[in-house]
């Protein structure tokens, strides 16, 4: 069973960071693409950014310059380093993973269960 554990949320102010990691357990066989989505209260969720298994990244333009998205393979973890964090960027982050079970699978995407950050002014 395939599982995504988010941390590294909390509670700063306006202009201080926060890394956030995701690691995944289970029997994986690769990962195909990371992505971090947020959402606040009364809002739609909105894809923060996205990293592919070819390097690709991608990222809203809210966040664009301040955060920046990585991974480690080999430890199946998945990170997003956020800078300069404004009252805006108030939100429950998730993880959200596409990757294969084996060699013959198809894609499956997982969902962590989210990270509260709150960013103070």
């Amino acid at each position: 069973q395939v599982r995504l554990a988010e941390s590294g949320g909390g509670l700063v102010q306006a202009g201080e960071s926060l890394r956030l990691s995701c690691a995944a357990s289970g029997s994986i066989f690769s990962i195909t693409a990371v992505n971090w989505y947020r959402q606040a209260p009364g809002k739609q969720r909105e894809l923060v950014a996205g990293l592919t298994d070819g390097g690709d990244t991608n990222y809203a333009a809210s966040v664009k310059g301040r955060f920046t998205v990585s991974r480690d393979n080999a430890k199946k973890m998945a990170f997003l380093q956020m800078n300069s964090l404004k009252p805006e960027d108030t939100a429950v982050y998730s993880c959200h993973v596409i990757l294969w079970l084996g060699p013959y699978d198809t894609p499956r995407q997982f969902w962590g269960q989210g990270t509260q950050v709150t960013v103070s002014s």
